[in-house]
């Protein structure tokens, strides 16, 4: 039998391996290389820096990460020295656009605006990007693309360049990996001349991940007026965010955008399929044997009379309110690893059944698009 050495934290996968291997599971901040050696496989989240210093002198074969980035993975590294590594793109890109739509409703009755008048920049248009535009359009709202990698590949006419998008758009969404330098360098995408050529008013969310900021230079900005709203679910340096930042920003949460069950299982599933396929351990088409429904999977909602924007923030909330984590978070922020790893179930519009007392059709289509079951009384 091969030996795993698994993230204890990664949800459902407990049971997955035992049958065909000897897995310990191990906190993932606290796995060191004296861990590694008898190993063939990791199984990770973002907390682990998979480096030359945990790997060199293991038996490690494999990283397989079960979650969307791999910035914690030094690929160089691991290509040297014949480590395979796998990540799952686009695992919890449904649970990223469910937090999304979440602040977008919420903003929008906090803020007193009609998400049809207003215009959303996306910038980084894979997985995640293209859900949240995706839904975002099913909300009415006008949608700019940004993408460089994309255009450059499939052609310009979808896409709008960074320099329009940051003159047109009123509220920006960043969905970028974390590349460091190159062509496509991300890293500090964010900075003094971002904040100066974004238009004044404009709010930014970011759901990528913190270094995509320099938050010296959003600090700045947010002080300065530059922006009416700023939305953080990543910081530099986590677990230690700048609380300074927290205190100025409108909506602040411990990285969980990604977090349902559903974008949990998506993660797990992709990284057991993968190591089963490379030790050929016959579990290629794994995954979990139970999903938890929410405790109560029914809403019941009466349209008549009701504001549109008031009644989707009065559906929507019910499957996930991101105000409630920003809440925690100010709370007692020196608790965001624990937030993160104490994370309650979220289960995403797909497992709630909705019934709608009037609505028009088009109503009804909104909620069908945002992934609902509507059930019209």
């Amino acid at each position: 039998m091969i030996r795993i050495v698994a993230d204890d934290r990664i949800p459902f996968l407990r049971g997955a391996f035992e049958e065909v291997a000897k897995v310990s599971y191990l906190p993932g901040s606290e796995i060191r290389q004296p861990d590694l050696k008898d190993a063939e496989c990791l199984i990770t989240r973002t907390r682990t820096r998979c480096d030359r210093t945990l790997l060199e002198h293991t038996g490690i074969r494999m990283i397989a990460s079960a979650t969307i980035g791999f910035d914690h993975i030094d690929t160089e590294y691991c290509r040297k020295a014949g480590i395979r590594w796998t990540n799952a793109p686009g695992c919890n890109a449904s649970s990223v656009q469910q937090y999304m739509v979440s602040v977008l409703l919420h903003l929008a009755l906090r803020m007193g605006f009609d998400l049809r008048d207003l215009t959303l920049g996306v910038v980084g248009v894979g997985h995640v990007g293209s859900l949240v535009a995706e839904a975002a359009e099913a909300l009415g709202v006008n949608v700019l693309l940004n993408d460089p990698p994309r255009q450059r590949a499939e052609g310009g006419a979808q896409f709008t360049g960074l320099d329009r998008l940051l003159e047109e758009a009123d509220i920006i969404t960043l969905h970028v990996p974390l590349n460091r330098g190159g062509r496509d360098n991300t890293a500090g995408m964010v900075d003094r001349r971002f904040m100066e050529r974004v238009r004044k008013g404009t709010i930014l969310v970011n759901t990528s991940r913190g270094e995509v900021v320099d938050e010296s230079a959003l600090l700045e900005g947010i002080r300065k007026g530059r922006l009416a709203g700023t939305v953080l679910d990543v910081f530099s340096g986590e677990p230690a965010i700048n609380r300074d930042l927290l205190d100025v920003i409108t909506i602040g949460t411990p990285h969980i955008a990604g977090y349902s069950l559903d974008g949990k299982a998506g993660g797990t599933t992709m990284a057991v399929r993968a190591v089963s396929r490379f030790f050929k351990l016959g579990l290629d088409r794994w995954s979990p044997p139970h999903i938890p429904p929410p405790d109560s999977s029914g809403i019941r909602a009466d349209a008549s009379g009701k504001d549109r924007g008031a009644l989707l923030w009065e559906v929507y909330s019910q499957t996930y309110d991101v105000t409630g984590d920003d809440r925690k978070l100010r709370e007692d922020p020196g608790a965001f690893e624990m937030l993160r790893g104490s994370y309650p179930q979220r289960r995403e519009p797909p497992a709630w059944t909705l019934r709608l007392r009037g609505g028009t059709a088009g109503t009804v289509q909104v909620f069908r698009t945002l992934g609902f079951n509507v059930i019209q009384e």
